[in-house]
């Protein structure tokens, strides 16, 4: 069995920062993909960052230039830096992952249980 297990979220002032990690665990051969995303109150979960397997990233053009997105293989940990933090993005953040559990079988995606992150003065 695999699980991912979020840490780092918390209450934060606009303009601070906050670093969010989520370790992988279980039976696991490779990670291929690994992503960020979030769901604030009454709203879709929406993709934040995600990093592929060769550390190519992409990031959602709100948090573009104050979120970074890094992985740690040895560790099987992915980072979510979050600088200049605003109001808007108060979410609960949740870590998945595209994990490959044998040689002989196609990844699948996992979720961590979320983590709160709350922009707030």
């Amino acid at each position: 069995q695999v699980q991912l297990v979020e840490s780092g979220g918390g209450l934060v002032q606009p303009g601070g920062s906050l670093r969010l990690s989520c370790a992988a665990s279980g039976t696991i051969f490779s990670i291929n993909a690994m992503a960020w995303y979030r769901q604030a109150p009454g709203k879709q979960r929406e993709l934040v960052a995600v990093i592929g397997s060769e550390g190519a990233t992409n990031y959602r053009d709100s948090v573009k230039g104050r979120f970074t997105i890094s992985r740690d293989d040895a560790k099987k940990m992915v980072y979510l830096q979050m600088n200049s933090l605003k109001p808007e993005d108060t979410a609960v953040y949740y870590c998945n992952a595209a994990i490959r559990s044998s040689n002989f079988r196609a990844p699948n995606g996992y979720w961590g249980q979320g983590t709160q992150v709350t922009v707030s003065s």
